[in-house]
């Protein structure tokens, strides 16, 4: 992408949220948030995206279903992130991905752990350089530099994200340990051999192609240098041509922003097909917890452990929907807060019971867990 595309997209993005760019963690609500948006400009964004999805919801899908190129893939994934960085941040905090749970676990100390373990199988040191591949608003990099020490970029195509990542950073004292870059997964902007370690925490299966991504961070990995990740996908029980599972799937990638659902098995050969050597590799979805990961997706308020788990639950239960969705429609219909974003929080729904229902049936795991390593020259 060129430098003129990137300063457009920029423009655009600061356009769309209109104050809301320059505010700091705490100064706005979520409400508030919203009502500062561009309005028109929000609605044409989420309509945008909608629009993605409108032909061949129940249909068996081919590899050329979908969002089909890479431009295509990267402006879903935009446009995604412009409708929903805020619900996600006020529903779930800074760190944009699931974990696993132990009983009596808070959820903040749950995402912190799941991220330690992360960083852990991968040994990362003090002293290394580290990539984390769609970095979201920045939670796992803080969370891990504060972890190992280790200096860290985090690489991010959408504007409003790195925003709000370089006032989170800000926030916890580590401008001299992060560094947020935007660029494109399939043509990452720095030398290769570069890195020592590179990980992704849910964030790779936006890619149009697997095997390009993971090119693109064996390219940049110096020799000997591990990649971690945890990867949306289907497991071995998914039947393309089963429809409850091809609509259990469809919800997914339309809550989600996912152009086309990758496979475990698709994930493990793309990284075998670029060079590397899997060192580790497991479902960490399929272990029999007596707290399910999507706990809090579900509302099971028997599972939270502090007043702030009880809000991120309720939040999920149907009663939080139903209010929720009120007070979004009232607000739109007063013209307080942009038109579609009670839509939007309808939608952001679907990527929720989706994953859920596909959990249960065991056909999905947003946990496919792996550290490969590039071989030593």
């Amino acid at each position: 992408m060129s430098k003129l595309t990137y300063e457009q997209d920029l423009q655009q993005s600061k356009f769309l949220h209109g104050s809301t760019w320059e505010d700091t963690e705490h100064q706005s609500s979520f409400i508030s948030k919203l009502a500062k948006k561009n309005h028109q400009a929000h609605q044409a964004v989420f309509s945008s995206y909608v629009d993605n999805w409108k032909d061949g919801q129940n249909e068996e899908r081919s590899e050329n279903d979908g969002a089909k190129t890479l431009s295509t893939h990267t402006a879903l994934a935009n446009s995604y992130y412009d409708n929903f960085t805020d619900f996600f941040e006020y529903e779930w905090g800074p760190s944009f991905h699931y974990c696993r749970f132990y009983p009596g676990e808070p959820f903040r100390q749950a995402i912190a752990r799941y991220e330690h373990h992360l960083a852990a199988q991968m040994a990362i040191e003090p002293h290394f350089e580290v990539l984390d591949v769609g970095c979201g608003v920045g939670g796992p990099a803080i969370e891990i530099a504060r972890f190992t020490g280790a200096r860290i970029t985090g690489l991010n195509n959408n504007d409003y994200q790195i925003a709000r990542a370089k006032q989170h950073r800000a926030s916890a004292g580590l401008e001299k340990r992060l560094h947020f870059v935007k660029g494109n997964f399939m043509n990452m902007p720095f030398d290769s051999n570069y890195f020592d370690a590179c990980y992704a925490i849910e964030a790779t299966f936006y890619a149009s192609s697997l095997e390009d991504v993971y090119g693109q961070v064996y390219r940049i990995l110096k020799p000997g240098g591990s990649f971690g990740c945890h990867e949306f996908a289907l497991t071995d029980k998914y039947e393309p041509t089963n429809p409850e599972h091809l609509r259990i799937v469809r919800g997914i990638e339309l809550g989600t922003g996912i152009g086309k659902m990758k496979t475990v098995k698709g994930c493990l050969e793309a990284l075998r097909h670029v060079g590397f050597t899997i060192e580790k590799h497991e479902d960490l979805a399929a272990y029999d917890d007596r707290v399910p990961w999507y706990s809090p997706l579900v509302a099971d308020l028997r599972r939270a452990n502090t007043a702030r788990d009880y809000l991120t639950f309720l939040g999920r239960h149907s009663m939080g929907r139903f209010v929720s969705e009120t007070l979004l429609s009232v607000l739109e219909k007063l013209r307080v807060i942009p038109r579609g974003s009670t839509k939007a929080c309808i939608l952001l729904q679907l990527g929720i019971d989706s994953p859920v229902e596909g959990a249960i049936l065991g056909i999905f795991t947003p946990m496919c867990f792996f550290v490969a390593r590039k071989p030593s020259e």
